[in-house]
């Protein structure tokens, strides 16, 4: 565990020091009290209601000493790469001709893949993709990494006006690219963050890896008092863009995307003054003990020995036997009482008095949350969600729009969903956010955010804010 500042470390003994001496103010003025108004007890039964007075006393210092600390999200960016790494759908379609590494087939299909994904035409790709030929080099790739990253953190700084050395816990996330030194080293590099900070770098988790490092970050918080938390994710897949023929491959060509977020987390009790959010509840399940399910996304070579993400035609039912898994632990978290009883009440009649033709009652979780931000991972993912938990269009808004302007920007897409939210003022103070990711292993993993304040779209700053009047768009179904 990392040495806490020292003038941190002199606050806290301070602040420990006042309040034992105010409890003992306290049990002096109530033992006072207690002897002047009941000098006709006996010794004995005096001393015996001294000690349980402070015994109770001590008992609610105990209490309150160990209670969990609370996380906070104070705020969190999310990086819009530069008009340059634009690419239309027209426009990709052009370049795989030019490379001249796909066969007519593979093009037709990309194509196909394309017309359907759900995507618009000003989603953004890695530079070294945009080039004839293409270098889906490892250094491009960490190039291009670094880019997004410091993108999202220096835009993350410029929301808040927080000192990086105060920042005792790194927490970061890149699927694909990962280096020596680590890219977390490299922000403790960038922006000079203190000798003895608890620096993670998480790699190879998919998209749902983001909620997964929210997880950690809040773990760390509930055991460093007084601390701030740098959460990075960040997805630039140039050294897994598929040049081969392999179908499987050629699909995560077409929808995913670059993207970066940085979110800023909070322990201190003060710092709920003008935090966004509180965090509620984080939820993990895994699937990786079934081999259809742990082999359904993979990075592999074909065989030609072309690398690409290789998607089984299995995914879509395997992410939904793995949210309902992750439903089924995060329901009694958030469901009011009315529909865990109707849950509970089908799943007696089916397993007790065997109606097995009976259909399990689905909850309605919009009655446990006012926003829902599903990762963007393609047109059927997003319409197998909104199918199975009777969710409407205006739901689903912000997760096809970010899938619509930005892509499946893997980890960060829930944070460009949220934005989203926020730029169309539609956050309010009290509202239950869920954020809620897929993942290569396979996982399914959850976050639910409860709002502290209203979000004014006026005073953000937010990669939607110069378009979001244009949005909502139809997009095909």
């Amino acid at each position: 565990m990392a040495e806490q500042h020292p003038i941190k470390s002199t606050l806290s003994k301070i602040k420990a020091s006042t309040t034992y001496f105010f409890v003992v103010i306290i049990t002096a003025f109530l033992m006072n009290n207690f002897y002047v108004h009941f000098q006709h007890l006996q010794f004995a039964s005096k001393w015996l209601i001294t000690t349980l007075i402070i015994l109770a006393l001590l008992a609610i210092i105990l209490y309150f000493q160990t209670l969990p600390y609370p996380v906070y999200l104070l705020d969190f960016s999310c990086y819009k790469p530069e008009n340059a790494s634009k690419c239309s759908k027209k426009t990709l379609m052009e370049l795989s001709r030019a490379w001249g590494t796909f066969s007519n087939e593979s093009l037709d299909f990309q194509k196909k893949v394309l017309d359907r994904s759900g995507l618009g035409d000003e989603t953004y790709i890695p530079g070294s993709i945009l080039r004839v030929p293409c270098e889906p080099t490892f250094t491009e790739a960490r190039k291009e990494t670094e880019v997004l990253m410091y993108g999202a953190v220096d835009g993350l700084f410029a929301k808040i006006d927080i000192n990086p050395t105060d920042i005792g816990i790194l927490v970061l996330n890149c699927g694909v690219v990962s280096t020596t030194p680590s890219l977390s080293s490299h922000i403790v590099n960038k922006y000079k963050l203190r000798s003895n900070i608890m620096s993670y770098n998480l790699s190879g988790m998919g998209c749902s890896a983001g909620v997964i490092s929210i997880d950690l970050a809040k773990d760390l918080l509930r055991v460093n008092k007084n601390s701030y938390a740098l959460v990075v994710s960040v997805e630039a897949g140039s050294t897994s863009w598929h040049l081969g023929n392999d179908r499987s491959m050629l699909v995560a060509n077409c929808v995913l995307r670059i993207g970066a977020t940085a979110i800023l987390l909070s322990n201190k009790r003060s710092d709920k003054r003008w935090a966004k959010y509180e965090l509620a509840h984080t939820v993990r399940t895994h699937q990786g003990a079934n081999d259809e399910a742990f082999d359904c996304v993979t990075v592999r070579h074909d065989s030609q020995g072309k690398v690409g993400v290789s998607l089984s035609k299995e995914l879509i039912g395997i992410a939904r036997n793995a949210l309902k898994a992750n439903l089924t632990a995060l329901g009694p978290l958030v469901l009011p009482l009315s529909e865990k009883l109707m849950f509970f009440g089908t799943l007696v009649a089916k397993k007790v008095f065997k109606r097995y033709k009976m259909k399990s009652y689905i909850p309605n979780f919009k009655l446990a949350f006012e926003h829902f931000c599903v990762h963007a991972g393609g047109k059927g993912v997003l319409d197998g969600v909104q199918k199975n938990l009777r969710l409407t269009d205006w739901d689903m808004e912000p997760s096809r729009m970010t899938l619509y302007r930005f892509g499946n920007t893997s980890s960060t897409s829930i944070w460009y969903e949220l934005a989203y939210a926020e730029a169309k003022g539609r956050v309010k103070k009290g509202d239950r956010i869920w954020q809620i990711a897929f993942g290569s292993g396979f996982k399914c993993n959850s976050v639910v955010w409860r709002a502290l304040r209203n979000v004014n779209p006026a005073q953000e700053i937010n990669p939607w804010m110069d378009e979001i009047d244009s949005f909502p768009v139809d997009v095909p179904k």
